[in-house]
């Protein structure tokens, strides 16, 4: 934990006093922090960072923090409350309506730029004047006063407040748009062999055109996300939209192969794009009682787009449209994309949506310091390296939780692009299909990711019962039984695709093709759990444990089906699936371990507040004053008895 972390922090406990006040209602976290001096904090700093470089042999030692870290961080945890008014100043009195008006300033605080911090350069430049003479005006009397909100709990403005036939438009349109940006991923592979033959370069060069793209999606949220956290989720959109079709349409028109290298990237750079923000337009739509499900929809067609293209782009490829016309096509539902962004979304992010309600007010009243709160955020560039690359590095190789579950999580999503190959190996190769007819066997995935989806809506009643049982404090480990399941169901459909698709004409197409209802099972299950096990460890860190994650899962499903082929070929279909097979049979008691011992390891984390672990200390605590009370009044009692016979 160094100055950054902590200030991320003590941004929380500024902009969310009330739900601060759960965790640390003493502020005893910062009293004890700045009451060390610059050398006890230097070799506190020193010690986090010589524990979170140590070899993984002794992970688990290093994955605690120093004593004193420890103690400053746990101690004198309950939930008294905490007045709001302290910090902020506002009339509201229904606790949903204070409940998004705190959520609203954490975004603020944590938005890069919005720190006091990340200002102190521009204080050391020359002021400059007025103009004509004037002298500097006095500072605003009371600015929170000048401060806009939601009028109330039900205003209209707000997301979630609108019509429900209004979000779940809004919610198709967004996730049209993930989908083409999805289907872009792949389509393209289906046009592998004639790009090869069109440029002269071996099929292993066209693949390049799919790895790149997938690797444009590990940077794009670098971009995507701190934008839409500045200027709201329309303006990514609008702009990733409109470049994800040029490029694509660069694709198409290409006239050597370095274009399409090129090009593929960059349209994967713009895909990313509602990978990254679309997600979370729909966190400010839709409350916690149905946020999970549209997140589940949400992710339900980002994996079924890799899997859907491939014999749309077959059956284009072997017509007389060729190669090209899969990038017009993706180019085609890029633009029809862009065109309903621009027509009919609005804007979603509360923050932003309070910039366009405040512009109104200044330009109907002439009060010209009216202003919402993201208009005071002055972006830094330093900051922005600090919150979006240097942190989610940081949380990647310093916390085991988030390092073995990108790994598993990478592998899993490597495979899905993969897999783009090992089909058209077997179901071409093997069966003799055509590159149309060979991809719709895909959709036994797909139809496994459909069954895996209405698990989770089964569950989800289950989980939110568990929830408000648990004061809604969330615990990580409730969401990993599913996975442990999925995990069990992919490696065995990995097994079950080699061993009968090897062999061709002797067992029926059928067969291997029914092994997607377990490997589509097994991706959707595993990816949505572990996902949100991240979210719910490490809360106000959960952006930039998922940034790294992201970064490296597209890394691997850029990189895997550079080498499948050679390792298909050389191995036998059989022998290659049985590998992957056991590697995925390998990894799953990795879920296993984190339901077991996972709280224990987020109780010697840095960066999960663990508020679970918090909640059942308390509990403990409680239950052992009400033993010693009840003790206390027995042996009272006895003595009583015993002076009245006495």
């Amino acid at each position: 934990m160094n100055e950054e972390d902590a200030s991320v922090v003590r941004a929380e406990r500024d902009a969310s006093p009330r739900r601060y006040s759960n965790w640390d209602p003493n502020d005893s976290l910062f009293q004890r922090y700045q009451s060390l001096n610059p050398q006890q904090r230097q070799a506190l700093h020193r010690q986090a960072s010589t524990a979170s470089t140590a070899t993984s042999s002794s992970a688990s030692s290093s994955s605690a923090p120093p004593p004193q870290l420890e103690e400053i961080r746990t101690a004198n945890i309950s939930r008294s409350p905490t007045n709001i008014s302290n910090s902020v100043t506002h009339y509201e009195t229904h606790p949903h309506a204070i409940e998004r008006i705190e959520t609203h300033r954490t975004q603020h605080s944590t938005t890069v730029g919005a720190t006091v911090k990340s200002r102190t350069r521009s204080k050391t430049q020359e002021i400059p004047a007025m103009g004509a003479g004037k002298p500097y005006p006095m500072m605003l009397p009371e600015k929170e006063e000048f401060v806009v909100e939601f009028d109330s709990f039900e205003d209209p403005r707000h997301a979630q407040n609108w019509p429900m036939k209004k979000k779940l438009l809004i919610g198709a349109m967004l996730a049209y748009d993930a989908l083409a940006a999805t289907m872009g991923s792949s389509i393209f592979s289906s046009g592998i062999r004639g790009v090869s033959q069109t440029f002269h370069v071996g099929e292993e060069v066209g693949t390049l055109g799919t790895s790149l793209f997938v690797f444009g999606y590990a940077f794009g949220p670098i971009m995507w996300a701190p934008m839409s956290e500045l200027y709201g989720r329309r303006l990514p959109l609008v702009i990733a939209s409109f470049g994800f079709s040029i490029f694509a349409i660069g694709v198409a028109v290409a006239k050597d192969v370095q274009q399409v290298m090129i090009c593929r990237f960059f349209d994967g750079l713009f895909g990313s794009c509602p990978l990254a923000v679309v997600a979370a337009a729909f966190a400010d739509m839709f409350n916690n009682k149905t946020r999970g499900l549209a997140i589940a929809v949400f992710s339900a067609t980002v994996f079924m787009g890799p899997l859907l293209a491939p014999f749309i782009g077959g059956f284009i490829s072997i017509s007389y449209l060729g190669w090209r016309w899969t990038e017009y096509i993706s180019a085609i539902m890029g633009f029809s994309a862009f065109g309903l962004i621009v027509i009919f979304l609005p804007e979603t992010y509360p923050p932003i949506i309070l910039v366009n309600k405040a512009a109104e007010l200044r330009r109907k009243t002439k009060n010209w310091g009216i202003h919402a709160k993201q208009e005071e955020i002055e972006v830094d560039f330093k900051e922005l390296i600090t919150k979006n690359v240097s942190r989610p590095m940081r949380i990647l190789f310093t916390e085991p939780i988030v390092l073995l579950i990108t790994l598993y999580m990478s592998f899993i999503y490597g495979l899905l692009y993969l897999f783009l190959t090992a089909y058209a190996l077997v179901f071409q190769g093997k069966y003799g299909m055509n590159g149309g007819v060979g991809g719709l066997p895909y959709f036994g995935m797909v139809a496994g990711e459909v069954i895996a989806f209405a698990v989770v809506v089964f569950q989800n009643p289950g989980y939110a019962r568990k929830l408000e049982a648990n004061n809604n404090i969330p615990v990580p480990e409730w969401r990993l039984p599913i996975a442990i399941v999925g995990g069990v169901v992919f490696s065995g459909g990995l097994f079950w695709f080699g061993w009968t698709g090897f062999e061709g004409d002797k067992i029926p197409w059928i067969v291997p093709t029914l092994s997607g209802l377990f490997t589509g099972f097994g991706i959707f299950s595993i990816f949505l759990a572990l996902l949100n096990y991240i979210v719910d460890a490490y809360l106000m860190f959960a952006a930039s444990a998922l940034a790294a994650n992201t970064f490296l899962r597209s890394g691997f499903g850029a990189v895997f089906p550079l080498f499948a082929t050679y390792m298909f070929n050389s191995m036998g279909i059989q022998w290659a699936s049985t590998l992957l097979g056991c590697v995925a049979l390998v990894l799953v008691p990795l879920p296993i371990v984190f339901l077991l011992y996972g709280k224990k390891i987020r109780g010697r984390s840095n960066f999960a507040p663990a508020l679970d672990i918090q909640q059942d200390k308390r509990r403990d605590e409680e239950s052992r004053g009400n033993d010693d009370s009840d003790e206390k009044f027995t042996l009272e009692n006895g003595e009583n008895g015993e002076k009245k016979e006495a």
